[in-house]
């Protein structure tokens, strides 16, 4: 909390104190209540709890440049380290990210494109797309697209890919089934097609899932703790949760810097999707 609190700025408009609007913030997005209980929790009006918790969040993610960022060239042997510690393997010498895609449940927006939302498992979400590194530590987050859009959509309408941002020329990343395997203009290695045709792709995508895992991992880890992202819809409206979500990002990289490691269970996306294709230009 101290080390958020020091990089938020501190002008207060709305009466309440600085630490008061970041406590009840974390406290809402942590615990994942309504805003009534947050309200009798701090002894705080309802209406005032949610007019803190809004203003709260949009700080809280208006800190994604300053903490979630893309590894400078010197930092890249370390990132490449990372997962081939993960793999065990040097076969991933030139990784410097995993990518996927998480979902994170909203109540079905009203009107006629609410069923935009309703994702392949049959709930309305939210798309959340992440890169990370090795340490579980967030690269690159782009949020906002509803649920029942295809992973690859989401890919190339990312500023990730449309500025070719990440990785640098000659590294990859590593994404499951739900993306294409490309070299350009975002490079990304995915698995074999099963059945393998035999031990050298088998152990390709053993030491492949192996890293890979990380991101699943850290979806989980943010949901563990972020829990208004896990146990039931988002308590806003499906214009302001993309907000939400990229604050809990935020928090999550600001955790792991300051040494708050949580573990959680691992979040899989990827069912019922078909197997990646040969390695091919985008």
């Amino acid at each position: 909390m101290e080390a958020l609190i020091r990089m938020l700025p501190q002008d207060e408009a709305h009466g309440w104190g600085h630490h008061i609007t970041i406590l009840i913030t974390v406290y809402w997005l942590a615990h994942g209540l309504s805003y009534s209980v947050v309200s009798r929790a701090f002894q705080v009006p309802v209406s005032s709890v949610c007019r803190l918790v809004h203003t709260g969040t949009i700080k809280i993610a208006a800190l994604r440049q300053q903490v979630i960022q893309l590894p400078d060239a010197q930092d890249l042997d370390e990132v490449v380290l990372g997962f081939e510690n993960l793999a065990n393997s040097p076969i991933f010498s030139k990784c410097v990210g995993a990518i996927d895609g998480c979902h994170v449940r909203i109540k079905t927006p009203a009107g006629p494109t609410g069923q935009d939302y309703i994702n392949r498992k049959l709930f309305p979400s939210i798309q959340m797309e992440a890169v990370c590194d090795g340490k579980g530590r967030f690269l690159n987050v782009f949020v906002g697209y509803p649920g029942s859009v295809h992973d690859t959509r989401v890919l190339r309408n990312s500023k990730i890919y449309k500025e070719a941002l990440y990785p640098p020329q000659g590294y990859f990343l590593l994404g499951d089934g739900g993306y294409p395997c490309i070299t350009h203009p975002v490079a990304i290695i995915t698995l074999y097609r099963e059945p393998v045709q035999g031990r050298v792709q088998a152990r390709f995508n053993h030491y492949h899932a192996k890293a890979r895992s990380i991101i699943e991992r850290v979806f989980g880890m943010m949901k563990t703790r972020w829990r208004s992202l896990l146990f039931k819809s988002l308590e806003v409206d499906h214009t302001f949760a993309p907000t939400v979500i990229m604050a809990c990002a935020v928090l999550h990289n600001i955790c792991l810097t300051t040494g708050d490691i949580i573990e959680g269970p691992e979040v899989v996306d990827d069912v019922g999707l078909p197997p990646p294709c040969p390695v091919r230009g985008a």
